[in-house]
């Protein structure tokens, strides 16, 4: 098996040699990149590396910055969590619930932080309409509860 591996190391320039990175999020495919060298993400266990070659593979992702190369230098997607799935050794599928993609690290941090305090404001918008929804049912229960007609007194027991 090493040797076969560095046998694949030494035949980088060629097509069997490249993976193909798709990234997809609910709304949007964020990646799709067909002349992948190798990506690097994280999941609970740590950081790993994935090749051309690689064996099939399945795991659910950290939050983290993915890591990929090509011809053209190192690349870098920010996840938020996810599955990261890789196929016969060709292909490297990761679904999340949001990507970002920026080949400057330090871009992509700026970035990163944008969307997270954009995403508060909507989150909170969100939780404050179903909670202005949970206070109309709990009204409406109420009021479907409530007797109409005042109670009568009870008769002391003698």
């Amino acid at each position: 098996m090493l040797a076969k591996r560095r046998w694949l190391r030494t035949r980088r320039g060629n097509d069997l040699m490249l993976m193909k990175l798709i990234v997809t999020t609910p709304t949007a495919i964020a990646l799709d990149e067909s002349s992948v060298r190798h990506v690097r993400a994280e999941d609970p266990s740590g950081a790993f590396g994935i090749e051309p070659g690689h064996a099939d593979f399945l795991t659910t992702l950290s939050i983290c910055v993915v890591r990929w190369r090509n011809g053209g230098g190192e690349h870098y997607i920010a996840v938020r969590g996810g599955v990261l799935r890789v196929r016969e050794g060709k292909v490297v599928e990761i679904a999340t619930r949001e990507a970002v993609v920026n080949d400057d690290l330090g871009h992509l941090r700026s970035e990163v932080l944008a969307t997270m305090a954009e995403n508060v404001e909507v989150e909170r918008s969100a939780r404050s309409g179903a909670l202005g929804l949970e206070n109309a049912a709990i009204r409406q229960i109420y009021r479907y509860l409530r007797p109409t007609d005042r109670p009568l007194k009870a008769k002391p027991l003698e």
